[in-house]
């Protein structure tokens, strides 16, 4: 018997990995977030399968249900939503799994910032714009942020920013990161990624609040912030060099080893 967690993707039902669909089709237990978790997506377990949506269970209970199922000898795909590497809570049944000798194995999904960058139309690396990502959050009443991993100390990097489960505090957002980005570098929302509901809102930074408020974006959201969102329409972004004529002539000049 085995747990696998898997990661579903950001939310559309097919874009779950091929691995994934597979296990979840051979799992006679589901332990699922339903409310971040496609009810379409359930339709690949197995017609007799046990399914426990998790979305208002404490984590004792939700490891009470994989031990019964682990004694019953059921496999159990165990859902979460997006990736298991970002925000999953993952860690936290890890250790009460190894605790009870229960094996586990991680199967990867594809991330919300992904999706959302689809949804833009965008490449978040740009040569000459920016070549890095920062995936961030802000504090919260129910975690806060590690000593050194505040906003501001994290803008003064500079470098693009995706920032998940923040955008009820688009507010404390524009005073962190307008000293170091401007109050007009362009931000992009994209709210419920890959999902019929799915919302994208453009705006200068210092417009965010008021630009959320009016779109009633309040949680499954990713903000993108930085140059490289405008990087489409800025004629000064120069190609890569990856496939330049240049690279390609010297391709042809270097002998095979």
């Amino acid at each position: 018997m085995t747990v696998y967690f898997i990661g579903a993707g950001p939310g559309a039902p097919d874009l779950i990995t091929l691995r994934g669909a597979r296990l979840l089709g051979e799992c006679r237990t589901c332990l699922y977030a339903g409310s971040l978790v496609p009810g379409d997506m359930l339709e690949l377990c197995p017609d007799d399968a046990v399914l426990v949506d998790t979305a208002r269970i404490p984590l004792p209970d939700i490891v009470d249900h994989i031990v019964a199922a682990h004694e019953r000898g059921h496999d159990v795909a165990r859902l979460h939503s997006g990736d298991l590497s970002i925000y999953s809570a993952l860690a936290e049944q890890q250790r009460e799994l190894r605790a009870r000798g229960i094996p586990y194995e991680i199967v990867p999904g594809v991330p919300a910032f992904a999706a959302a960058a689809a949804a833009l139309d965008t490449e978040l690396t740009v040569p000459g714009v920016g070549q890095s990502l920062l995936i961030t959050r802000v504090s919260t009443l129910s975690t806060d942020m590690p000593h050194g991993e505040d906003l501001a100390n994290l803008a003064a990097t500079g470098v693009t920013l995706a920032l998940h489960l923040a955008a009820h505090r688009a507010g404390q957002i524009v005073e962190a990161l307008a000293p170091h980005y401007g109050s007009e570098c362009p931000t992009a929302t994209v709210a419920f990624a890959s999902r019929p509901n799915q919302q994208v809102v453009r705006c200068a930074l210092s417009r965010l609040p008021e630009t959320l408020d009016a779109a009633d974006i309040r949680k499954t959201a990713i903000i993108f912030v930085g140059r490289v969102l405008d990087a489409m329409t800025d004629p000064e972004v120069t190609d890569s060099y990856l496939y330049s004529h240049a690279r390609m002539t010297k391709l042809r000049e270097t002998p095979h080893p």
